[in-house]
């Protein structure tokens, strides 16, 4: 409602934009849908929304636009003022993203040459006096012209919340996704018409409960029950059953991650279900490994998801861990994202925006001193940042041109010099989408079958390359898609994402080359910007081990990878997973001289003992 207010009260006029920041896709355009709606304007016009690859937005009607905090700190890349807005509202901050956090640090410094621009930073949970802390600079001392002397003001709005009744379990839980759908059929027994959200912590975890209610309910006779999923990789066409309204006579049960706890406006949900867990990155720069963990949620996202039962009527929550847990057990708020992840993204955007004192910068949350480290040795060895720690003209500029992961960018460069820029774009796009394979439970042998049809014996990459190969020449059919496993939105988005790719070579005056077949020249282009990921097979191996040259880590091919079993000698990885082992994922075949060639610096120690010279 702020936004309409804001619009309403005159600070849009005079070509001037505000602009609303949420922390994930997703809302982003639900909310923007949603004030569309509102307003009573088309979507795109007046009110319009802007996430990575996608722009629904018109320069000369567009006057509140929702985005995602990453796309606004690309914005800064053009406009370092951030001067076409006259209000910045960033949303749900006390997710305290990655983004979220450097974006609230650049707003700080923005605010000094800009007094005039109004800053407002929103959330049910947010420790409210240590952010207007953070953005009170009353006390330095101000030059006249910089105008009056401002202190954040601390406001709160009271919503029309209903109250929700919460409750606890006696003891701990041992299976939580057994537990979720024992009080979803206790709920539906029970209770009253209404629909329930249940809070579980990534997409495998809704798969098996969905298939495990499904099976409950039909041996028990329970009917009525709508189950839907919702993460953030679901095809569009799925997140429309989300938010359509439920059948009459019909329980909707929707099994969500942690991405339903703010700012999507969920119609009907009377009762919540409460996991206490959520998947959270955790990142080690000693070992670089980067783990997908699921950990314990804090108070402040308890609350966030009790208080989605309250909207409509009065509702109810059943939190699956103990009173006593959830008062002396349970953080109060969680880990600031910028503490637990790989930074290499976050320091080429700084430098990129003209902040060279990295260190020296102010951030709501510091991040580790280790982690920092990492990545400018990274961003160094890839040639992105020169001796003195600046980017380096061309190639350091050029790399933070694309909205990717850095190494991707460098192999989209390094591809240029090899003539197989088409080929890696192709590469980059893929890479940039979560799984181009429809995830089918129960049919693993044929979706396997599948993937042989493609799968090429240089690994991943190449198969990929088939894939989109397949496609455009079927025509770019769904039924296409289906007979081959393959996920049609996935590539219809892959095909976007490589059109948006294609212009900003074009734009850095990259020609796109074709290498007509030769894939060593893009195997090489992928080396050189993944050198850093490599990994050798173990001698006398049996179970397929391998060790990572840099920190001689033991990994394993990934399962979903087409050379799984196949275990060539000398691979590199696109990322690593961690389960019961540590996984690579997107592997492709190399020649150890390439990895010297690439990065000379950065592997000159472990050459001499690992790589045959």
């Amino acid at each position: 409602m702020m936004k309409r207010y804001l619009k309403e009260a005159g600070w849009a006029e005079g070509g001037r934009m505000i602009a609303c920041t949420q922390p994930r896709r997703l809302a982003v355009q639900a909310v923007a849908s949603r004030v569309a709606e509102e307003m009573d304007v088309k979507l795109g016009e007046e009110v319009g929304y802007t996430i990575r690859f996608e722009d629904i937005t018109n320069e000369e009607l567009t006057r509140v636009k929702f985005l995602t905090d990453g796309v606004l700190l690309r914005e800064m890349m053009d406009d370092p003022l951030l001067s076409k807005y006259s209000v910045i509202m960033v949303d749900e901050a006390h997710e305290r993203s990655l983004s979220t956090d450097i974006l609230l640090g650049l707003l700080k410094k923005i605010q000094r040459r800009r007094p005039e621009l109004h800053i407002i930073i929103s959330s049910a949970t947010i420790e409210a006096k240590s952010m207007a802390a953070f953005f009170n600079t009353s006390k330095r001392r101000r030059d006249q012209e910089q105008g009056p002397i401002r202190e954040p003001a601390i406001l709160s709005v009271e919503g029309r919340g209903f109250n929700v009744e919460i409750f606890y379990v006696d003891d701990p839980v041992s299976d939580y996704v057994r537990a979720v759908v024992s009080t979803v059929l206790s709920i539906h027994d029970q209770e009253r018409t209404g629909d329930i959200l249940v809070f579980l912590t990534g997409q495998d975890d809704i798969d098996a409960a969905i298939q495990l209610l499904t099976e409950e309910a039909q041996s028990s006779g329970k009917q009525g029950l709508v189950a839907v999923p919702l993460y953030s990789g679901l095809p569009r066409a799925d997140q429309d059953l989300v938010f359509s309204p439920t059948p009459r006579g019909k329980r909707k049960v929707i099994f969500s991650t942690n991405i339903a706890e703010t700012s999507l406006t969920l119609e009907g949900i009377v009762y919540v279900v409460d996991s206490g867990f959520s998947k959270q990155r955790f990142y080690n720069p000693i070992s670089d490994i980067e783990n997908l963990v699921v950990a314990p949620i804090s108070k402040a996202s308890a609350r966030q998801r009790a208080g989605r039962a309250g909207r409509v009527r009065p509702g109810k929550c059943f939190r699956l861990y103990t009173e006593d847990y959830f008062a002396s057990e349970m953080p109060v708020v969680g880990i600031p994202e910028i503490q637990r992840s790989n930074l290499v993204s976050c320091v080429i955007q700084l430098k990129a925006l003209g902040i060279d004192n990295i260190l020296g910068f102010d951030w709501p949350a510091s991040p580790s001193p280790e982690a920092m480290i990492r990545a400018l040795e990274i961003l160094y060895s890839l040639g992105v940042l020169d001796d003195d720690a600046k980017l380096t003209s061309p190639t350091g500029f050029q790399v933070a041109e694309f909205p990717l992961d850095p190494l991707i960018s460098k192999m989209i460069l390094a591809s240029c010099e090899l003539g197989c820029t088409e080929e890696i774009i192709t590469i980059a796009a893929t890479l940039s989408i979560q799984s181009i394979w429809i995830p089918v439970r129960g049919v693993q042998k044929e979706l396997d079958e599948a993937k042989l049809r493609f799968a090429a014996a240089e690994g991943d990459h190449v198969t990929f390359l088939n894939v989109y190969k397949g496609f455009i020449q079927s025509n770019k059919s769904s039924k296409w898609c289906h007979k081959n496993f393959v996920n049609y939105h996935a590539m219809r988005k892959v095909i976007e994402v490589r059109e948006q790719l294609k212009r900003i070579t074009q734009r850095l005056g990259i020609g796109l080359k074709s290498c007509e077949g030769d894939m060593q020249a893009v195997r090489k282009a992928i080396t050189a910007g993944f050198f850093a990921n490599a990994s050798r097979l173990e001698p006398f191996s049996h179970n397929g081990m391998y060790k990572t040259v840099r920190t001689s880590q033991e990994v394993y091919i990934h399962p979903s990878s087409v050379l799984f079993r196949v275990n060539p000698k000398w691979i590199v990885y696109y990322s690593l997973v961690s389960t019961d082992r540590q996984y690579m994922r997107n592997v492709i075949t190399v020649d150890p001289s390439w990895l010297t060639e690439a990065a000379p610096h950065f592997y000159q120690k472990q050459m001499h003992s690992s790589i045959p010279q």
